[in-house]
C-alpha cells in the first residue's frame, strides 16, 4: 500500500472516492480533532491519541474509529475487519456517495461519541505480551542442513521470523509446507520479511 506525505496527496491519489473523501474530512475536520497523517492515511486525533481515520479501497470508502468496540452502534454500522486480531478497531464502511449522505447524521453522533470516549480514557487495553516464537519441524530441519539460511534467518527481525513461521506451519499438508519453504528460502537468505512487498 502506497504511503501518503499529507492528507491532500492520499485525497487527491484516490481514483473513485475523492469526493467521498473530501465529505469525511470536511465532517471530521469540523470537530476538535486534529487532523494528520499516520502509515500514510489521514488520522484524526486528540493530544496525539488516534479516534478515527479514513481510507479507501477498492469497493468502499470508510472510517476507521480506533477505540470503535466501546460505541453503542446502535445502528449496527461497525464491522471489525480482523476477526481475533483486531479488538478495539471498527470500520464503518460506504459504497456510494448517496449511502454516506444519507448516514451524515448518524455518522455525526458517532464521531462525537468517540472523541467523548478518548477525551474520558475510555480505551479497550491490548495485550502486548510477545508470543513465543514457534518454529515448525520443517524449518528446524532445514537449518541443521543448511548454516547459512540459519544464520540468515536469525538475523530477522522477531515479526519476520514469526511471520515465515506462520507462513511454513499454517499449511495442513506436509508437502504444502516443504513447498513453502522452498520459496521462502531465498527471501530469508536475503533478510527480507514474507510481506515486506505490501508494506
Amino acid at each position: 500500500m502506497k504511503r501518503y506525505a499529507t492528507v491532500e496527496d492520499y485525497i487527491t491519489s484516490s481514483d473513485n472516492w475523492k469526493d467521498e473523501l473530501i465529505y469525511l474530512r470536511s465532517i471530521l475536520i469540523d470537530t476538535e480533532l486534529e487532523e494528520g497523517m499516520k502509515w500514510g492515511a489521514p488520522i484524526y486525533m486528540i493530544q496525539g491519541k488516534n479516534v478515527v481515520g479514513i481510507a479507501s479501497f477498492k469497493n468502499y470508502v470508510g472510517l476507521w474509529f480506533h477505540q470503535g468496540v466501546l460505541l453503542k452502534d446502535e445502528g449496527g454500522f461497525l464491522i471489525n475487519a480482523q476477526e481475533n486480531k483486531t479488538k478495539a478497531l471498527r470500520q464503518w464502511r460506504f459504497s456510494s456517495f448517496e449511502e454516506l449522505k444519507q448516514n451524515t447524521d448518524v455518522l455525526k453522533e458517532y464521531i462525537e461519541e468517540a472523541i467523548k470516549n478518548q477525551k474520558a480514557g475510555k480505551v479497550v487495553e491490548v495485550d502486548r505480551t510477545p508470543k513465543p516464537l514457534i518454529l515448525p519441524n520443517e524449518l528446524v530441519d532445514a537449518f541443521t542442513k543448511d548454516k547459512e539460511l540459519e544464520s540468515a534467518f536469525k538475523s530477522l527481525t522477531l515479526s519476520k521470523k514469526r511471520e515465515y513461521g506462520e507462513h511454513i506451519a499454517s499449511a495442513k499438508r506436509e508437502a504444502t509446507r516443504l513447498s513453502r519453504l522452498e520459496k521462502v528460502i531465498p527471501m530469508i537468505k536475503q533478510g527480507v520479511g514474507l510481506n515486506d512487498k505490501y508494506k
